[in-house]
């Protein structure tokens, strides 16, 4: 039997690490910013913004309409049944055994002399699409 008494402390808690999260992810990406080449710093910061709007977006549709949420934010936020978590699992495991040669191959074409920048952002975008190809096949089959 559940009681509304945890979910103030719940929501207290999800709010403190939602801030400390955030102040982590300010305090790198100006750390990156002061001290890493390029424009490494503004990168983190824009992908982290990226990253932080869609948890709020996935935050928001799981609070005011769980019944219309997808699978992947079912099982990201661990409030789907066993089927969500079987199928983030599984896709997660497809991402671990293709990150390995996917690393290689980038080090090779670093190697050979590709820009180190570019190969990094083709690197974290290949295994975006990979994780993000993986779910929707195993949601779909499963």
């Amino acid at each position: 039997m559940s009681t509304d008494r945890h979910t103030d402390k719940r929501r207290a808690l999800a709010l403190g690490v939602g801030m400390a999260i955030v102040a982590l992810l300010i305090a790198v990406g100006l750390l990156l910013r002061e001290h890493a080449p390029g424009n490494m710093g503004v990168g983190f910061l824009l992908g982290a913004a990226v990253g932080l709007i869609g948890a709020a977006v996935m935050a928001w549709r799981l609070s005011r309409r769980p019944d219309r949420t997808t699978a992947f934010e079912r099982a990201w936020s661990q409030s789907g049944d066993e089927r969500d978590d079987a199928v983030l699992t599984r896709a997660l495991a497809v991402l671990g055994l293709l990150a390995l040669p996917l690393t290689g191959a980038a080090g090779i074409a670093i190697g050979l002399g590709a820009a180190v920048e570019m190969m990094l952002a083709l690197l974290i975008l290949t295994e975006v699409l990979v994780g993000a190809t993986a779910f929707a096949v195993i949601n779909r089959r499963s």
